[in-house]
């Protein structure tokens, strides 16, 4: 309830304004994301991979309704792939795209200025020696990202999406997407969706979480698990032995700032453990879905808040 609560409110004009405007809203922030400077994002991937991690990287926006704005996220992109290029830590890292923040809203004409946008980023990424992954957004995008992801594949085959496992669809999907060479994320699903398309209860989307995570297991890809929860990294690891994949065959995924001890013991065990690193201003969004998956991280801000 307390989570579609927050998913509900972050859309709301008000809602923004109120929790934006809250001082010590920047404290629980920095918490959940790297700066709002591409120096920022640099410090935290130079850190991380430092520490032995792996970093994909998300350039903070979306619903982008202006050309001009979507070109300037695919620019942002470049910007970063460039300064990552030079210090040599592209073959550590990979950045995720939201297709809406590069042009996918923009009416009848998105889907192509997203593909125009999402080819640059994919360009830079191929320079830096980096990869791309593409996130999922609201059950609506769905069509359209795999859409754009089959156009990039064309030329960047390595190019990866996210799926979400609370959508009723995505079972079918993995199947489509578990052939060799295919990267896929495995998500729970962090937006608020009707029932009729997706699943509502959480013992539900853990469910339909194993059962897709099964089918790409299963498959010829190369699952990206993200997932916090220890019952499911069992899992993965049982189906690991079962379908006799390495641990070169899969990787964890794990949000920036979210059980950092949990990172760093997958990686000492010689896990890939990709860390998602989300830099730039337009942090609100990102922020309520944090607030919104696990209700830790609603007591951590109302502890901030309380100064303690």
């Amino acid at each position: 309830m307390l989570g579609s609560l927050l998913l509900a409110g972050s859309r709301l004009p008000l809602v923004r304004q109120t929790v934006s405007g809250i001082p010590l809203t920047r404290k629980v922030v920095d918490r959940f994301v790297a700066g709002e400077a591409v120096q920022d994002a640099v410090g935290a991937v130079r850190r991380l991979t430092g520490a032995g991690l792996t970093v994909t990287i998300d350039h903070l926006g979306e619903e982008t309704r202006d050309a001009g704005a979507a070109a300037a996220t695919a620019h942002a992109y470049t910007v970063l792939l460039g300064a990552l290029r030079e210090l040599d830590l592209g073959d550590r890292a990979e950045v995720s795209v939201k297709l809406s923040a590069v042009g996918q809203a923009l009416g009848t004409d998105g889907d192509k200025i997203a593909l125009e946008n999402a080819r640059r980023i994919c360009e830079a990424a191929r320079a830096a020696g980096a990869g791309v992954t593409l996130d999922m957004e609201d059950h609506t995008t769905v069509d359209s990202t795999l859409g754009v992801l089959r156009a990039l594949r064309e030329d960047f085959p390595g190019t990866g999406v996210a799926i979400q496992a609370a959508l009723h669809r995505s079972e079918a999907d993995c199947r489509d997407l578990s052939g060799a060479g295919s990267r896929v994320r495995l998500v729970k699903g962090a937006y608020a969706e009707p029932a009729s398309v997706a699943h509502r209860r959480k013992a539900d989307v853990d469910k339909a979480y194993v059962r897709c995570l099964r089918i790409l297991m299963s498959g010829r890809g190369y699952p990206m698990v993200a997932t916090h929860d220890d019952r499911m990294i069992a899992i993965t690891e049982t189906l690991a032995d079962r379908f006799r994949r390495s641990r070169g065959d899969y990787e964890y995924q794990m949000l920036y700032g979210i059980r950092t001890d949990k990172q760093q013991a997958l990686a000492g065990a010689g896990h890939t453990v990709r860390v998602y690193v989300p830099y730039g201003d337009d942090w609100y969004g990102y922020f309520m879905r944090r607030l919104a998956e696990r209700p830790a991280n609603v007591a951590f801000f109302l502890r901030a808040l309380g100064g303690k």
